[in-house]
């Protein structure tokens, strides 16, 4: 976490004088959910969700530590990475990344997860939120195998609360509709904006992707 703060009188804090003070004020904004949005958790995996998530190559995965601090990240692999242990656990394989360990931190802080599965191409997502735990138990790892090795630990989730998610984020990103993407050179490359953040004496672009090239080549290591 950056120690840096936003002047005062910043722009959140002239909004936030004037946001919404409760949950009553919220609730008067909008129409009351219907009766299908009301009872469309249930607290198990069941048969479909437990499809959705064997087609899934992507997890987006929040977070919080024991001061409030959130994160998101994605977690991705071969359809199915993510194993479905009973109705009730889920287990993600850790891979190879930063080594920050943003997420495993937050989830030893408070024990608690939040899911969001995606499968590329399609509409259909499914939420997860519960109990979590990092283990690195050598019977759950050995289970592990959908990169071709047991990770060094895993993220294990109790299902409290499962359900699909309102698709009309991806529909209106067009997320999925190639023709709509935009240019490879129309935005900044993930170098250029590490090259943007870090203030590194004599660090270049071409260092960092580089360094970017090394990491995928090694990626399930």
């Amino acid at each position: 976490m950056t120690d840096n703060q936003p002047p005062a009188g910043s722009v959140f804090d002239a909004l936030k004088s004037t946001a919404v003070q409760t949950t009553d004020q919220l609730r008067d904004l909008y129409e009351a959910p219907s009766e299908l949005a009301r009872r469309k958790t249930v607290d198990r995996i069941h048969d479909v969700a437990r499809e959705v998530i064997a087609h899934s190559s992507l997890v987006f995965i929040a977070s919080a530590d024991a001061e409030g601090h959130c994160d998101v990240t994605p977690r991705g692999g071969p359809a199915g990475f993510v194993s479905v242990l009973d109705e009730f656990t889920l287990a993600i394989p850790d891979a190879t990344g930063n080594k920050r360990l943003d997420t495993s931190h937050n989830i030893v802080e408070t024990g608690r997860a939040g899911l969001i599965f995606v499968i590329p191409g399609r509409a259909t997502t499914l939420r997860v939120n519960g109990r979590a735990c990092v283990s690195a138990d050598p019977r759950l790892l050995a289970q592990l195998t959908s990169v071709g090795k047991p990770p060094r630990s895993a993220i294990v989730v109790e299902v409290e609360e499962a359900y699909q998610h309102c698709p009309k984020a991806l529909l209106r990103s067009s997320a999925w509709k190639p023709g709509e993407w935009l240019a490879e050179d129309a935005v900044p490359s993930s170098a250029e904006v590490s090259l943007s953040h870090l203030a590194i004496p004599g660090l270049t672009l071409d260092r960092i992707r580089q360094d970017e090239r090394d990491s995928l080549l090694h990626r399930y290591e």
